[in-house]
């Protein structure tokens, strides 16, 4: 196999039609004189997409200013033997110096904010690139697999570093690996890339300091790509972690550390505070930047990381910017309000709570702080969801929840166009729910493209009567003509809408529609907040029905398979999901007289001849398959499972657009017009704006922007 770079199927799904009037239609252009790309009225780059061939090592380095005069060395002795070179084709060599202000809403403090975590692509081994269409090298400089992608091997950067100058080399990944993995310490679990299709854990062996080889004992052929996929590093959370500075994090370990508590690896204690890059300013790290300082209350500052392994074209060792300051908000309209009084400088609006619903307060206000605004696409499947727990705790509506006439008439009782227009500006199209249209798999062939459109329609239908049909069905009656329908037993029935209590704009007005919905056709739904420090443990414990501030976003379901294919707890059916995560580990074996919900951690094994039983046998015949063609056709499968006994999950609207605000005068920010799809927004798995390489971004005018 490519030895460089493995290339997928070309997505040939256009953008969102942006088609809400004058708001909308203003939102362009703006920044960036780029090197080789011809101009646009707005005074940005028009090329398009990024290089996939490695670039030439620059002939001569630079480096900031601001490391000049001290006692690091020259920049040629920080960087590798090959640096990676930007391959992004909007780029333009920039300025260095400056801040940049951003805020990020979250209710839990600084600490949890692992929206912060997705603007660094440092810890990743590969890299995806335009779009997610291509997987280009990232500390691999090169990789290999056997004939079958049962063995790979991967070539790391002669010379990388870590923040602190010390070496990086493969038992930076070992020790993640044996300390962690193997010995289940600090709540981690496998990484599904390090997982055959019988379930069986890869082996991990350090060749030499700079190579590293994994074994699977069945073909793994998508490893490349489920390796690029999240940003990796620090505690777990934004992906696997991968790698881990085992010369500082040594110290805090009790094979090898003094007086280590007992509780070292939970969660919150010794361990995960030390090896959080974000909130210890002792870490290293292997991004642009390294925590400066630290307040949960109040938020983040990082600095430049003198060793960053990046460069651009031209040679200049990146980042750019001195320093950014992420600012913790707790409530997301008065972060929006800082966005229009100007003190903020980029805002990611997928990650602070800002829709297509603000765009004309901040437009309003953009002359006078100095914004503009950027629309890329999200790439969602769905826009705001609603699932029900395939696995809730009580036998009766656990068994209702599990047919797929009640899921199909609560889809046809929902009116998704009334969403589509007062949430989403009449953006994006109507759908019952599905992976991203971008997806790979939907777009082969005329086939594929069938199965998306087959998928999106099956149950988008607004049709109240059909829906009062199905759950006559099911015995699913009035009884007592109260206009409530009551359980087929007699017995009430009482739906509940559980939601984090923060949750946005967007999902607040569309919950607000299916409650009504459904009250239409006599079911009973009672919304009921959740703190969101407690959601999770809930959720996997089958103790909430429903869950709905969330969105699908991922296209590959053989790279993240959570949403078509229980393999995780967070998602529909999440105690069979963490059964899915054990495979391998023997904990499986353990409990098998206790009931389900009281093992440790409570899991439920899939029936023979399940929906979830069937979905993990496609999965794991897919995993394994290394003709492309027939490992479609096994997606496909899993997809029409989803249209036959679906829907599992229930969408409103696809591909809308997604929100970034930034001030005028910052450079090398793509345009909707720039990114080989248009973006791709909202899948963690291809970690934005990550890969656009945010270390390129800089001010035209940087003495404006200092701290």
């Amino acid at each position: 196999m490519d030895a460089s770079q493995i290339s997928r199927r070309a997505f040939l799904y256009g953008s969102a039609a942006v088609a809400g009037g004058a708001v909308l239609s203003a939102c362009s252009g703006g920044g960036g004189d780029p090197g080789g790309g011809s101009e646009s009225s707005g005074g940005g780059s028009t090329a398009k997409g990024s290089v996939t061939e490695p670039l030439p090592k620059p002939k001569a380095f630079q480096q900031s200013p601001s490391l000049e005069g001290g006692k690091l060395p020259p920049v040629e002795e920080r960087l590798p033997e090959n640096p990676y070179v930007i391959p992004h084709r909007w780029i333009e060599a920039g300025n260095y110096g400056g801040r940049l202000n951003m805020n990020v809403f979250g209710t839990t403090g600084a600490g949890k904010a692992g929206s912060d975590r997705e603007f660094f692509y440092g810890h990743s081994i590969l890299r995806y690139l335009n779009d997610g269409q291509d997987v280009g090298p990232g500390l691999a400089e090169k990789w290999e697999s056997n004939d079958d992608a049962s063995e790979w091997t991967f070539y790391f950067r002669k010379g990388l570093k870590w923040s602190d100058g010390e070496p990086w080399t493969t038992e930076n990944i070992i020790w993640w690996w044996e300390k962690f993995i193997l010995d289940q310490k600090m709540a981690q679990t496998p990484p599904d890339d390090a997982r055959s299709g019988n379930g069986n854990l890869a082996k991990f062996e350090a060749v030499d300091d700079l190579t590293l080889k994994l074994t699977f004992d069945t073909p793994a052929p998508l490893t490349a790509d489920k390796i690029a996929a999240w940003v990796n590093g620090n505690i777990g959370g934004n992906g696997p972690i991968w790698m881990m500075p085992s010369h500082y994090l040594k110290q805090f370990h009790p094979e090898t550390g003094k007086d280590i508590p007992d509780n070292w690896d939970t969660v919150g204690g010794l361990m995960e505070q030390k090896a959080d890059w974000h909130r210890n300013p002792d870490c290293p790290t292997m991004i642009g930047y390294k925590c400066k300082s630290f307040d949960n209350s109040k938020g983040v500052v990082l600095e430049r990381n003198p060793y960053y392994w990046c460069v651009m074209p031209n040679g200049d060792q990146l980042p750019y910017i001195d320093e950014i300051q992420f600012s913790i908000v707790s409530d997301a309209e008065a972060g929006k309000l800082q966005i229009q009084q100007g003190s903020v400088d980029y805002c990611h609006g997928w990650f602070n709570q800002v829709t297509l619903q603000d765009v004309q307060g901040i437009r309003d206000s953009s002359e006078e702080a100095g914004t503009e605004i950027i629309l890329w696409d999200s790439g969602s499947g769905t826009g705001s969801i609603f699932f029900l727990n395939y696995d809730f705790i009580e036998p009766e509506l656990r068994e209702l929840i599990r047919q797929p006439k009640f899921r199909q008439a609560i889809s046809h009782a929902f009116n998704r166009e009334a969403v589509r227009k007062s949430v989403y500006f009449n953006t994006g199209e109507a759908t019952t729910g599905t992976l991203s249209p971008k997806a790979v798999e939907f777009n082969v062939d005329d086939a594929s493209k069938k199965l998306y459109t087959d998928w999106r329609d099956a149950y988008v239908k607004y049709d109240p009567e059909k829906a009062k049909a199905l759950l006559e069905e099911l015995g699913v009656k009035d009884a007592d003509g109260d206009g409530v329908r009551e359980l087929p037993s007699g017995k009430p029935l009482k739906l509940r809408l559980d939601y984090h209590a923060d949750e946005s704009a967007e999902h607040r007005g569309k919950d607000a529609q299916l409650v009504s919905d459904l009250k239409a056709v006599g079911l009973e739904m009672t919304q009921n907040p959740i703190a969101p420090q407690t959601y999770d443990d809930q959720w996997k414990t089958g103790k909430l029905m429903s869950r709905t501030n969330w969105e699908v976003g991922d296209g590959h379901p053989l790279i993240y398979a959570g949403w078509v294919v229980p393999v995780q707890s967070s998602h529909w059916a999440p105690l069979q999901g963490t059964w899915f995560t054990l495979l391998g580990t023997g904990t499986n074996e353990k409990e098998v007289d206790v009931d389900p919900y009281k093992r440790h951690p409570p899991r439920l094994e899939p029936e023979d001849g399940s929906p979830v039983k069937k979905l993990w046998d496609l999965y794991n015949a897919a995993k394994v398959e290394p003709d492309e063609m027939k490992r479609h056709g096994l997606v496909w499968d899993i997809f029409k499972l989803h249209i036959s006994d679906g829907p599992f999950f229930m969408g409103c609207v696809t591909n809308y657009p997604q929100v970034m605000v930034i001030k005028k005068g910052l450079r090398n920010v793509p345009r909707n017009e720039n990114l080989a799809l248009g973006g791709w927004v909202n899948p963690w798995i291809h970690p934005t704006p990550a890969v656009y390489d945010p270390e390129c971004y800089f001010w035209d005018k940087p003495d404006e922007h200092k701290s």
